[in-house]
């Protein structure tokens, strides 16, 4: 009897127990979802990738993408920027060295619209559209 009370209680425990939660510890992200629409980058650069156009353009990512569906096409930035890094691709591709020597900051300076000649302020054009811009 005694053992039938254990097994018994033994199964209950191991059997009545919680999954593990998928939840990320408290002050940890949660993993980010798999990529999708992704025409011209390779996933295991997205990130990067995409804080480097952060700091060269000073803008936030909702510049090219629809808040909450990053793989929508619907904001004309984001066929700009793919049309961009076909640019960049393009232009070290002509080096011998293999080196990256042109970026989006290379042109960007931090400003959503690169300056044409030394001491351009933003086009007046571009801000009566709403776009956020890093120098005044």
């Amino acid at each position: 009897m005694k053992l039938t009370m254990l097994v018994l209680f033994l199964s209950f425990a191991a059997f009545g127990q919680q999954p593990p939660s998928e939840q990320p510890p408290p002050g940890k992200r949660p993993p980010m979802p798999a990529p999708k629409n992704l025409k011209i980058l390779p996933p295991e650069h997205l990130i990067e990738t995409m804080r480097a156009f952060q700091a060269a353009l000073g803008v936030r990512c909702d510049f090219c993408h629809v808040q909450g569906d990053f793989a929508s096409d619907d904001k004309p930035h984001k066929e700009i920027a793919r049309k961009m890094i076909l640019m960049a691709k393009q232009i070290n591709g002509n080096f011998p060295d293999g080196k990256m020597h042109v970026t989006c900051y290379t042109c960007h300076r931090g400003a959503t619209e690169p300056a044409t000649r030394p001491g351009e302020t933003p086009h007046e054009e571009h801000m009566e559209h709403g776009e956020p811009l890093a120098h005044p």
